[in-house]
């Protein structure tokens, strides 16, 4: 069985997903949107207490492209402010 070769992006963005869930920033909440695709996440920000954002939870989809870190990824908000 051939073995898949792990290229440059993949190492770093696996590195970044590991990094976040081992350290997760303070109101947010980092998974891939599927396990097979390192390339697509889901992000969950919620709401700051004491602002107009308290108690929301802002979803947002990101897809990296292939050349990432070179070329950046797109943002899509799924949650209607």
């Amino acid at each position: 069985m051939a073995q898949q070769r792990t290229t440059s992006s993949q190492k770093a963005l696996m590195l970044e997903l590991k990094s976040l869930q081992e350290e997760p920033v303070e109101g947010s909440r980092v998974a891939l949107v599927d396990e097979s695709d390192l390339y697509y996440w889901e992000v969950a920000i919620f709401g700051t207490p004491n602002t107009l954002y308290e108690g929301g939870c802002f979803k947002v989809r990101i897809k990296c492209p292939l050349e990432h870190p070179h070329s950046p990824p797109t943002f899509r908000f799924l949650t209607q402010l």
